[in-house]
């Protein structure tokens, strides 16, 4: 196999790639990687020195490709699915493009606000910055249950890079801040959780589920 993906399935980030990947359907090696293991910290910095996941490496082409969104654009153009994850329509791309900003920016923002808080020790919590948080994520809902009245995916008819993007984020989200009172956007998240390729990532993320902060 000639793509390698340096990654850890309990990231959104790298459940992003991954659910690319899945709809791709093509074959890369996992190597996982463990960022408190030293060996694992210099296994990724040997090929991405800002030892971030998730990070793709294409042997055959001689390429690296880190960060989601861009591995996610570079499997679009040289591995691509049965449905393009960026559409060729310039329009339509910018609406995924902007949907893809959208979860990792604003909802995942707000989301890690709450996470981080939660891993800090007790002399340094912040309980008026999780509130906030959590305020600003109730607002992405709002905004999120509106976009998704019409649609079935995140920016339109069709499955995309956005929709990779929401997936985990979402998830995520909704451990943090239900989001049942917002039916439309709940009747999206349930389409996400029975696409194939984000069931077959969020299986494979069960083993490690227990090290989410919870509450």
């Amino acid at each position: 196999m000639t793509l390698k993906l340096y990654f850890h399935p309990l990231s959104n980030f790298c459940q992003k790639a991954l659910v690319a990947l899945y709809e791709s359907a093509v074959d890369f090696t996992p190597e996982f990687i463990d960022l408190g293991n030293e060996d694992d910290r210099a296994r990724l910095g040997a090929v991405w020195p800002m030892v971030k996941f998730p990070v793709l490496v294409d042997e055959a082409r001689g390429e690296t490709v880190p960060e989601a969104t861009i591995i996610v654009e570079y499997l679009n153009d040289r591995y691509p699915a049965a449905t393009p994850l960026i559409p060729a329509d310039k329009d339509a791309a910018r609406r995924v493009r902007l949907a893809d900003r959208f979860y990792d920016l604003h909802v995942n923002q707000h989301m890690f606000g709450v996470v981080s808080d939660r891993l800090k020790p007790a002399e340094r919590k912040d309980p008026a910055g999780v509130e906030e948080a959590k305020a600003k994520l109730r607002g992405t809902y709002e905004f999120a249950d509106r976009e998704m009245a019409n649609r079935e995916w995140a920016a339109g008819s069709d499955f995309s890079m956005a929709d990779c993007a929401a997936a985990p984020t979402l998830y995520y989200a909704n451990r943090i801040v239900p989001f049942g009172e917002y039916p439309n956007l709940a009747a999206y998240f349930d389409r996400l959780t029975k696409r194939p390729s984000f069931a077959r990532v969020f299986e494979e993320a069960a083993p490690y589920r227990h090290m989410f902060p919870a509450a």
